[in-house]
């Protein structure tokens, strides 16, 4: 699902189902980070890694840790850039050569509504004011949790070129519907902050692609090089 969202140079391995957590054990480092964790934290941490080493092997790359660095962002190994998502019952990873993007970012969650009070703490006006309009002309979506899914995967892409935290206020998002499959589309972040350098140019605002199917809602963002 999230591989479809992704250009042909980024690889994407997913896992579905609880109990999935592959068949690559956590390496000591790793499990040392969750040895004190509930179950289902130690499983969804598993099953990302898991996915994180199987798309290591297939650009060709050893697999090795993936370690948490600044705020928790994946520490990838030299020349890959990549992200990680999970939620319940799903979990995956996206890797590329820094050759082909600068940056990227993906979130999946269950396509359920968002709890209460939630919405009012990450949409700006003019993104509440268009989530209605979906909402009446697409009532099949969860527009509130997608709208929410997006806000991650632009952090993701954001946080790895700059190192600075991106507030849910400072990007404004526009979710396109694609009008020949109503189960996907494309998304706009226009960034509300100076955007990072890329290139010697700076970036106003990241694309994306959205779906929403087998009970999910899934994001992805892309940099490429200037």
């Amino acid at each position: 699902m999230i591989e479809e969202l992704l250009p042909d140079t980024v690889v994407a391995v997913e896992a579905h189902g609880r109990d999935d957590t592959g068949h690559t054990p956590l390496y000591p480092e790793e499990a040392a980070l969750v040895a004190n964790a509930v179950a289902k934290r130690r499983r969804e941490f598993t099953v990302v890694r898991s996915c994180a080493r199987r798309a290591m092997e297939k650009l060709g790359v050893p697999p090795r840790p993936v370690l948490p660095g600044e705020r928790g962002a994946p520490r990838w190994p030299d020349g890959l850039v990549g992200s990680m998502t999970h939620c319940d019952g799903y979990g995956a990873a996206a890797l590329a050569r820094a050759s082909d993007l600068v940056s990227l970012g993906i979130d999946a969650e269950p396509d359920g509504p968002l709890p209460d009070g939630v919405l009012s703490a990450v949409a700006l006006p003019g993104e509440a004011d268009r989530l209605r309009r979906l909402a009446a002309e697409h009532p099949g979506v969860h527009w509130d949790r997608l709208l929410f899914s997006a806000k991650e995967s632009v952090y993701k892409a954001w946080f790895p070129l700059t190192g600075k935290w991106l507030d849910f206020a400072e990007a404004d998002i526009e979710i396109r519907p694609d009008p020949d499959d109503r189960h996907g589309g494309t998304l706009r972040a226009a960034l509300l902050v100076p955007g990072p350098l890329v290139g010697g140019r700076r970036r106003s605002h990241f694309e994306g692609r959205w779906t929403a199917r087998q009970g999910l809602v899934a994001t992805a963002v892309t940099v490429p090089p200037a």
